[in-house]
């Protein structure tokens, strides 16, 4: 088995800094874990924030923190420095090979869509953004790593897409519409959910937009790691 990963993000139009962040990390035990933060202080999109916050997860799980405890700690830190005056969505999506799950850990109203088989689900049960008070409980959810998986996640800014012009951005559907037609790899699926959402705002994202979409796919006889980056400058 083979783990892709793909991530396909654009900061707000005519907006030099994006308040998405989002880094990966190779789990101690084996497996790796994504983390994605969107963090506004006093209501604007804060770059700085949003890396505070990863960076300080990525640190965590790389000293062998499970992930939730993980984002509980960031959760009372991020408040006690602030005084709740600024919020951060936080998502952790990790393979863990040592429970031979994947874990998702949520600090973001946004749900988390998972492809299994062809069938769609979402997780989509309350999950409060970080900041406003301490000890902010993610919400977490476990299932098998097994081949054939897909999981999406995304930051506000795709799934708001288009409501300034009266439209709204049903992603459920629309990767159902997707998976039926054709067997999407990881970066293509992130690639058409993004241009998606920039369409439905006319071409002019109103916010940052971030999508993460994890596959696991039949293992191909290559034990090289890749990792391709592409950053428009």
């Amino acid at each position: 088995m083979e783990i892709q990963i793909a991530i396909a993000k654009i900061n707000k139009f005519a907006s030099p800094d994006s308040g998405d962040t989002v880094e990966f990390i190779e789990r101690p035990n084996g497996g790796i874990s994504v983390v994605l933060a969107d963090a506004k202080l006093n209501q604007k999109s804060s770059k700085a924030l949003s890396m505070k916050v990863v960076h300080r997860v990525v640190n965590l799980i790389g000293e062998g923190v499970r992930d939730g405890i993980a984002a509980r700690a960031v959760s009372s830190v991020l408040y006690k420095e602030n005084a709740g005056n600024v919020s951060a969505s936080l998502n952790i999506l990790s393979t863990d090979l040592e429970t031979n799950t994947i874990v998702i850990t949520r600090n973001n109203p946004a749900p988390v869509i998972i492809i299994k088989n062809g069938q769609i689900s979402r997780l989509s049960a309350e999950s409060i953004e970080l900041g406003h008070q301490e000890n902010i409980e993610p919400s977490i959810n476990e299932i098998p790593l097994e081949c054939g998986t897909t999981v999406v996640m995304f930051t506000d800014g795709v799934v708001n897409a288009g409501q300034s012009q009266g439209l709204s951005y049903d992603l459920f559907t629309t990767l159902d519409a997707l998976v039926e037609e054709q067997e999407p790899t990881a970066n293509e699926i992130a690639e058409f959910l993004l241009s998606q959402a920039i369409s439905l705002d006319q071409g002019k994202p109103e916010d940052d937009m971030c999508v993460v979409v994890l596959q696991t796919t039949p293992h191909e006889d290559n034990p090289v790691l890749r990792l391709i980056v592409k950053i428009p400058v």
